[in-house]
């Protein structure tokens, strides 16, 4: 079976538009991943960026993110709105409960990919599209987002735009961004588990 191209995607519904802006609702993980995606998507949509990652653990990383997120909309895209929702863990706990002690790229990221993208098109309801950032980390699977993002819109009715952002230097442009705007790069995905793991990396590391 052919593997599907959701970049192309992505540029045959931008074609489509003729050149008019439509809305769009953008759920990003982190000022780093949406700056590339903002970047792009800018001059074809009117974006609203949703940052609803209560994921993220702790609590103080949150907050750092999202400050991280607010500068770099404010410096580089001042007509981007932003809507944060108040940080809640046990909204991600619950997403994920039973799939604990699995590790990256898991059910357990599956989950997590889905009730996020489930809540941005439950707010997208007065846009045309709805998208996230999340593919254009090489550490996700594009397909699984894509697979959701087509399964969500069936649900909820907002049309979802396909990506691979990672895609045409993607994520090369976004560590490019980040060292021009001077933005925080985290060295972890961002929930409680992978932050245990990373502690225990540099543990191993050190004893080596």
């Amino acid at each position: 079976m052919e593997k599907r191209n959701y970049q192309k995607e992505t540029e045959k519904i931008i074609d489509s538009l003729g050149g008019e802006k439509k809305s769009l609702l953008l759920h990003v993980c982190c000022a780093p991943c949406s700056s590339y995606v903002l970047e792009y998507l800018s001059a074809y949509f009117n974006i609203t960026v949703l940052f609803y990652n209560p994921n993220i653990y702790p609590q103080a990383e949150f907050q750092k993110r999202l400050e991280e997120e607010k500068r770099l909309v404010a410096a580089a895209f001042p007509d981007v709105k932003i809507i944060t929702l108040d940080y809640d863990e046990n909204e991600y706990l619950q997403a994920v409960k039973g799939y604990e002690d699995l590790g990256e790229n898991s059910a357990r990221c599956y989950n997590c990919y889905e009730f996020r993208m489930k809540k941005a098109a439950e707010l997208a309801v007065n846009y045309d599209y709805f998208t996230t950032t999340l593919s254009i980390s090489p550490y996700k699977h594009a397909d699984w987002i894509n697979e959701l993002g087509a399964r969500i819109e069936a649900k909820f009715g907002t049309k979802y735009l396909p990506a691979d952002f990672k895609k045409k230097g993607g994520y090369q442009r976004s560590i490019e961004l980040c060292k021009v705007y001077n933005i925080y790069r985290q060295d972890y995905c961002g929930c409680r588990f992978s932050f245990e793991e990373k502690l225990k990396r540099e543990e191993n590391t050190s004893i080596l």
